[in-house]
């Protein structure tokens, strides 16, 4: 007598094992593409698709841009460093009106605590 196992003889995620059953693979091309360090990353895309592949590729060992001339990769993007509040206030207003600002500010200070400057 069965002891109830319908899939018996199988092993779990057992599918199709060759092309026959799936269908034929997509014609792909393969496209190099070089990063600034000099990595090489080769996708592959499909040729049926119609679409030029893109001129610019994210290196997956660096992450640079990678493009498909190898003597001139792209260069690697310029980060600005970080900003402070204050040196974007800096950009925007000069020392005199920073010392006018300053002065007003001071000023309203004393009048509310009730000083006398």
């Amino acid at each position: 007598m069965a002891s109830g196992n319908a899939i018996r003889g199988s092993r779990v995620g057992a599918g199709p094992m060759g092309e026959a059953e799936r269908g034929d693979t997509a014609p792909r091309i393969r496209v190099s593409y070089w990063c600034a360090r000099g990595h090489e990353s080769r996708p592959s895309f499909a040729e049926e698709a119609g679409v030029e592949p893109p001129e610019i590729w994210d290196c997956p060992r660096c992450g640079l841009p990678a493009g498909q001339d190898k003597d001139d990769p792209p260069a690697a993007p310029r980060t600005e460093p970080y900003k402070t509040h204050l040196a974007y206030v800096k950009e925007r207003r000069s020392d005199e009106d920073g010392e006018a600002i300053l002065t007003e500010a001071l000023e309203a200070l004393r009048r509310r605590r009730g000083e006398t400057s």
